[in-house]
């Protein structure tokens, strides 16, 4: 009965019963660098989520190899709910890719556990407005006369853009350069000052560098024209057989507590009619698709077959 008592003590004078979850900053590490995709969506979404949580969350950005160091750190810190891992499709990717290159995997999936889906977008290919390619096909025929010469950026290698880009070119039988930075950020900024052809953006900030008149877009990998771009046709129309989702996802380590991850999957449900919240994501172009952990985790499977397949199809790639 002692040893019964000394153990009811240890529990509930333990920092996650005593004081509560959370009760201090929480680190929101985005495996990308600043003014990407995946940092666009997770700072209102830190923002946010912070107040309904009543603790700050500040945003670690590790940007770098396609997201797969900066999820690794995230894995490495203390499992205790206080480092969440915010991020997007092609954390399926990199296991896979070392595997095509018999490396030890950075991190394998069973190490994470899914919150949420926060959000899913179209990606889409951009050209500067100064570009002489004006649609789809001025590219792709472009690409044919001239192999590996038009240029493009991406987040790194097997990132969400470079894996997209790889997908058409595979499709569209082309081969273009590949040129990694450490972010969509650096990527773009690339594009702007003239270095790279083209590129690849969430819609969101595609639409945002649009309003501005610095960039046009010429194409979408979603299923079906998106009503925000409505002139802009789908891979799948002009004959690429090609879609790729840009969703974004809030991950803990799997050793981390059922009662804080219950925390945070109950705040992120609060959070997804949290009017406010809305606003924020609307006003960012954002679309919120929420779907609570299970509903996730059979989506976030399904697709991470899906990207395993078309990683198979491409193999390694430089």
């Amino acid at each position: 009965m002692r040893y019964l008592f000394v153990l009811i003590v240890l529990i509930f004078t333990s920092p996650a019963f005593s004081q509560g979850y959370p009760n201090r900053a929480i680190t929101m590490v985005v495996p990308f660098a600043p003014g990407g995709s995946a940092d666009t969506i997770a700072r209102p979404l830190a923002d946010h989520l912070g107040r309904q949580l009543n603790q700050s969350i500040i945003i670690s950005n590790r940007g770098g190899a396609g997201g797969a160091p900066g999820t690794a750190f995230a894995l490495s810190a203390k499992p205790d709910g206080y480092t969440i891992l915010f991020n997007l499709s092609t954390i399926s990717a990199s296991p896979e890719a070392d595997k095509l290159f018999d490396k030890k995997p950075l991190y394998e999936l069973k190490q994470l556990v899914p919150i949420a889906l926060i959000s899913s977008e179209p990606l889409v290919l951009v050209v500067k407005t100064n570009s002489p390619f004006m649609n789809m096909n001025d590219l792709i025929k472009e690409a044919k006369a001239k192999p590996s010469k038009i240029t493009y950026g991406s987040s790194g290698v097997y990132g969400p853009i470079h894996l997209a880009m790889e997908m058409f070119a595979n499709a569209a039988e082309i081969k273009l350069q590949h040129i990694p930075y450490t972010g969509a950020g650096p990527a773009l900024t690339a594009l702007l000052g003239g270095h790279l052809d083209i590129s690849i953006l969430a819609l969101n900030n595609a639409l945002t560098h649009q309003k501005a008149g610095t960039i046009r877009i010429l194409g979408s990998w979603s299923s079906q024209r998106n009503n925000l771009i409505p002139n802009v046709p789908t891979l799948k129309e002009i004959g690429i057989n090609v879609e790729y989702p840009n969703w974004g996802g809030l991950f803990v380590s799997n050793n981390t507590p059922d009662e804080v991850i219950q925390t945070l999957r109950n705040s992120v449900k609060l959070l997804s009619t949290n009017p406010d919240y809305l606003k924020s994501m609307e006003n960012l172009s954002i679309p919120v698709t929420y779907l609570d952990a299970p509903e996730f985790d059979k989506f976030w499977k399904l697709d991470a077959t899906r990207i395993g397949e078309t990683l198979k199809k491409i193999g390694k790639v430089d």
